[in-house]
């Protein structure tokens, strides 16, 4: 062992053997420290940053081509400040077929974070077995298909991985103090009215109606943040469609459309473009464009204003505390007044991420909201 310590370069570390449960709980063995990763998508990025906050692409050699595409504004945002991002090789996705073992392996990556949602396409393609032969690992993480449940444990996966423990237990603490913010003091109302919430998924992407969210992702956001998701009952999973008779039927108390800038999905699209720093004059005029279609000009969320947009990257990041936080100031504007999901989410840029805060996020129809 001696011999071996003399041998090592200096400054260098024998590598280590980490054992990490994944989220689907699979026990899988890495060799640390990680100094080299491939990232599924591109937008696991959001939690990258928040642990490698310094450095945030000091250990990616590669990533799925997705986060200019889901989310052009932030995905610039990082460009100014990391401009060696843009050379980057990247990669397709498990999903669709087009993921390159062969370019994998050339980069020799200490591990594979994966979505979970990737699971069944990375199981049928053999591609863990094929991965696990030269020596590389796969891990799942997930923050869209039970994100409250599985953020936390995702973050101290990824935390162990990176070296980044005390990190990743700083987020978490904070994440859990922002939500309990929402949460004990709806606890504490006695004759709490939870007004009925429509969350319309990705509106204006297409010109199809309504995609939406079952009891989980932005539908249990509604729930935490003191609503009732509408299509709680119609949709039976994470994710589902509701047609405009539903919409009239329900006559939700207020509509929140999920939105991005995503003209390189949809060029031009009637989509609603919040998301770093989006000017608040062209996202609340195109989310009262989308006000006009059937299913919404009769209901008393558009009749009364009560009709707002969020950044749809909330699905699928570690963020979502600031979502149920400014979720819960349009349900309830007298509960929590005192309540700024701005300045939440400003603090957790200047905590935890390597770029700055730029409002834009958020938009609402009623002037106050």
């Amino acid at each position: 062992m001696l011999l071996t310590a003399a041998l090592l370069p200096a400054g260098a570390a024998a590598a280590d053997t980490i054992t990490v449960t994944d989220i689907t709980g699979r026990t899988v063995q890495v060799e640390g420290p990680v100094e080299k990763v491939i990232l599924g998508e591109g937008r696991q990025i959001y939690f990258t940053a928040a642990l490698d906050t310094e450095e945030p692409f000091r250990r990616v050699v590669g990533w799925r081509d997705d986060f200019e595409k889901a989310d052009n504004d932030g995905y610039h945002q990082y460009l100014e400040k990391y401009p060696e991002m843009a050379e980057l090789p990247t990669f397709g996705g498990m999903k669709d077929g087009t993921f390159d073992v062969e370019q994998a392996v050339a980069l020799d990556p200490d591990v594979i974070i994966l979505n979970i949602d990737a699971k069944a396409a990375t199981e049928e393609g053999g591609y863990i077995e094929k991965l696990e032969k030269v020596g590389i690992p796969v891990v799942f993480i997930d923050f869209r298909e039970k994100p409250m449940a599985h953020t936390e444990p995702s973050m101290r996966i990824i935390g162990k991985l990176y070296d980044k423990e005390e990190q990743a237990e700083a987020f978490i603490r904070f994440r859990a103090e922002e939500i309990a913010k929402v949460t004990d003091r709806l606890a504490a109302e006695k004759d709490l009215k939870r007004p009925v919430v429509f969350m319309e998924r990705a509106g204006g992407y297409s010109d199809d109606c309504c995609m939406s969210f079952g009891n989980e992702n932005f539908g249990m956001m509604v729930e935490l943040a003191g609503g009732t998701n509408m299509a709680s009952n119609i949709i039976p999973g994470t994710f589902g469609t509701v047609n405009p008779e539903q919409i009239i039927a329900s006559n939700p108390d207020h509509v929140i459309v999920t939105g991005a800038n995503w003209d390189l999905y949809v060029p031009g699209g009637a989509w609603v473009g919040v998301g770093s720093g989006a000017d608040p004059e062209v996202t609340s005029e195109k989310l009262a464009n989308l006000m006009e279609r059937p299913g919404f000009t009769g209901v008393k969320a558009v009749q009364e204003g009560n009709v707002h947009a969020i950044w749809h990257q909330f699905y699928n990041s570690p963020y979502q505390f600031v979502a149920i936080q400014q979720i819960a100031k349009w349900l309830n504007p007298d509960l929590f007044a005192d309540i700024d999901p701005d300045a939440t989410f400003k603090e957790l840029h200047d905590r935890f991420l390597p770029i700055d805060y730029r409002p834009g996020y958020f938009v609402s129809l009623k002037s106050d909201g």
